[in-house]
């Protein structure tokens, strides 16, 4: 296997993680799971999803990265992996959050992020 599709594949599972890290929270207050406890159990819950987020984060950025012999210079691993963040968003979004619409506006928004990865792959020019 590659290793832009193995970065590919990190990175998708790092961002499932991350996306319930940041929001998993809300699902489960929404569930009534976790209405009476502090925020500060909230966070510690929240801080070991995200320990799992940085397990695949981590080697993504290492074997994806051109300074360990990767296919992908910084900026194209930031820019993949806002893409992957908004696609595993929008996909956990619209099935565990489904009240929440997804509206043209959010659709032209992910197209302008798409393009942004069309861009980071362009070459400028000045053979690099």
């Amino acid at each position: 296997m590659s290793k832009g599709l193995i970065t590919i594949l990190l990175l998708l599972a790092s961002n499932v993680f991350m996306t319930f890290a940041w929001y998993g929270n809300l699902k489960l207050q929404q569930m009534k799971l976790i209405t009476d406890w502090p925020l500060i159990a909230i966070i510690v819950l929240s801080w070991g999803l995200a320990l799992l987020e940085y397990c695949f984060m981590i080697p993504a950025n290492r074997i994806g990265s051109t300074i360990n012999g990767g296919p992908f210079n910084l900026m194209q691993l930031k820019i993949i992996q806002e893409a992957i963040s908004l696609t595993v968003f929008t996909v956990i979004v619209a099935t565990v959050f489904k009240g929440e619409p997804i509206r043209w506006n959010h659709i032209v928004a992910f197209v302008f992020i798409v393009l942004a990865v069309f861009f980071a792959f362009l070459k400028d020019g000045s053979g690099q």
